[in-house]
């Protein structure tokens, strides 16, 4: 779990003496990864960097990759002579996992490739701080930093990759796009409904997930003012992130790693884009999906696959089918004699 955390309009004020604490030294800075949209902007002047800290804008118009995680722990080791004090990540779902990754890579050997899976971290990562500007990933606490590799989508999942603390302040998602705060806050969603539908629910996990739920269900089809939005959303990621945390996520997360590592399409819309033709495995939850689409007035994207090869939709396929525990966890351990290949495919070709 995350040990710290701070939650409150404005609280993006105390960042300051929250790092200054762990500041080693004037010459150990903090590296601050930051989502590209704030460069500029009023965010960005707010940011309490001191002494030789750096700002590094990201965009995050593409999922994280192993390489891209790779180059930036090279770019801090070589420019500092003596390792970061440590990571901030500030933005949405990219940066928080970008910025969990190169923390943990930072004080692990090797590239980031070696250490998609789960429990191969081997050191401790750096001390990192998770500050979301978008919310519905509940990748702010997760053990998982999710990263496209050279043949797979598949996270970094640890002990070690969970941030140290967060910082929860509503005020910074006023920025956020209305079909972007649909799409992330539908990903918070679907995994209430994946973890509580799952076979690896627990007491503690369910407890998480049926309050991240009924937070979903006020937030998208009620008639709550945007500062009580905000912040219900904010705490629904928070919750829906402990639940998958303690149990897994299941069928619509397995697919849409297929879209993503093959078409680039990021994680919130893909998981909508899959959840939407998932009535067989999840008919309660695809009907108040679809419902909460309506109340939103949100449009999806269509024929992202019409123009796929047979190799391409085989590729989607077997990434599908490499996420072994989400379909454990949807489908039970005799899952491999209750999904074909040609069910997934038929499902990729609705999209």
């Amino acid at each position: 779990m995350v040990p710290r955390v701070v939650f409150g309009r404005g609280s993006f004020g105390q960042l300051a003496d929250i790092l200054l604490p762990k500041r080693k030294n004037s010459e150990a800075p903090f590296i601050f990864l930051v989502d590209d949209f704030f460069e500029g902007k009023p965010l960005e002047q707010r940011i309490p960097w001191l002494f030789n800290d750096q700002i590094i804008f990201i965009s995050a118009d593409e999922e994280p990759k192993t390489k891209q995680v790779d180059a930036l722990v090279e770019k801090i080791i070589t420019d500092f002579d003596e390792l970061p004090s440590g990571i901030v990540g500030i933005g949405g779902g990219t940066l928080l996992d970008l910025a969990k990754a190169v923390a943990v890579m930072v004080n692990n050997k090797g590239s980031s490739v070696e250490y998609q899976g789960w429990d191969l971290v081997n050191r401790p990562a750096l001390y990192h701080v998770g500050v979301p500007t978008i919310s519905g990933t509940g990748a702010e606490v997760s053990r998982t930093a999710v990263l496209l590799g050279p043949d797979k989508k598949l996270g970094i999942n640890s002990d070690y990759t969970t941030y140290d603390q967060v910082v929860l302040d509503p005020d910074l998602l006023t920025t956020v796009p209305t079909d972007q705060w649909f799409y992330t806050g539908m990903d918070c969603f679907i995994h209430c409904v994946e973890s509580l539908e799952g076979t690896y629910l627990n007491a503690f996990s369910q407890s998480h997930g049926e309050k991240a739920l009924e937070l979903c269900k006020e937030v998208f089809l009620g008639e709550l003012p945007k500062d009580q939005a905000e912040e219900k959303l904010m705490m629904a990621s928070w919750h829906g992130g402990m639940s998958i945390a303690y149990s897994q996520v299941g069928v619509a997360h397995a697919i849409s790693y297929g879209l993503s590592y093959v078409l680039g399409t990021k994680h919130g819309l893909g998981n909508c884009l899959v959840f939407q033709h998932l009535q067989d495995f999840y008919p309660e939850g695809v009907a108040l999906f679809l419902k909460m689409k309506a109340k939103q007035a949100v449009e999806f994207p269509a024929g992202l696959c019409k123009e796929l090869s047979d190799d391409e939709l085989e590729q989607m396929v077997q990434i599908a089918l490499s996420m072994e525990p989400l379909w454990e966890n949807a489908l039970g351990k005799n899952w491999k004699d209750r999904i074909t290949q040609d069910q997934l495919k038929q499902i990729y070709q609705k999209i």
